[in-house]
């Protein structure tokens, strides 16, 4: 896509949310770090992927993946071993499969768009199911690893498992698991930073994080409309 193509791809909405987000990650970084550019480099690479993952645009996930591997770095020098091993285990592994999901799936032959689908009943049920399970394990896994703030980090398991689950099976309910583990990990690295202030940015890169999820579900519940009356 080229540099014209992107800058009328993205409605002026979507321009502004972005700029208002890669600014506040930026000012938060100058002022509170300053000393580690791989979170300011993870949260650009992060809140880029939610823009692109709201119009429905494969490469979305390869940004995700980029994403994970550099939270999971990061995740890794506070302790937060379940961050670690849920992004690098479980979100960016996730992230390749969404990708192929979303590349087999356009909208018409758009290759830009993914074609939005709905999840039974039955589906929801086996998805709660699984996710209880993974949770469960997962528990365990943390708590020999001593994870920091082990319940929050737990939470923040299950939250990523539906998210990338729905995100998986092109559901615009995706959005909101994301938002919902945004908020668990504003609690996550809001008690990180009362041990070390330079956290302080992740939690706004995070509070950022929760304002483009939610856009990308009324962005994708507005898809899903254009789409079923294409």
């Amino acid at each position: 896509m080229k540099s014209n193509q992107i800058l009328h791809y993205f409605t002026k909405c979507e321009w502004a949310l972005w700029g208002t987000s890669v600014a506040l990650i930026i000012i938060s970084y100058a002022i509170f770090d300053r000393a580690n550019p791989l979170t300011l480099t993870a949260s650009i690479v992060g809140t880029t992927s939610l823009i692109f993952c709201a119009k429905g645009n494969p490469f979305a996930q390869v940004l995700v993946i980029l994403f994970s591997l550099l939270y999971g770095i990061i995740s890794f020098t506070f302790c937060y071993y379940g961050e670690m091993i849920t992004y690098l285990g479980m979100t960016a592994p996730m992230a390749v499969f969404s990708l192929i999901s979303w590349i087999r799936n356009p909208f018409e032959k758009n290759k830009a768009e993914v074609k939005v689908n709905q999840i039974g009943l039955g589906e929801v049920i086996f998805m709660f199911a699984l996710s209880a399970v993974v949770t469960f394990i997962f528990y365990f896994i943390l708590k020999a690893f001593h994870t920091a703030n082990l319940i929050p980090s737990t939470i923040s398991v299950l939250t990523s498992f539906l998210a990338v689950y729905l995100t998986f099976r092109r559901s615009p309910f995706y959005a909101l698991a994301y938002a919902a583990n945004d908020i668990v990990l504003i609690v996550l690295w809001t008690l990180a930073a009362f041990s070390d202030s330079s956290y302080v940015s992740v939690v706004i890169c995070f509070t950022a994080f929760l304002a483009n999820d939610i856009y990308g579900y009324i962005s994708w519940s507005k898809m899903q409309i254009r789409q079923q009356s294409a």
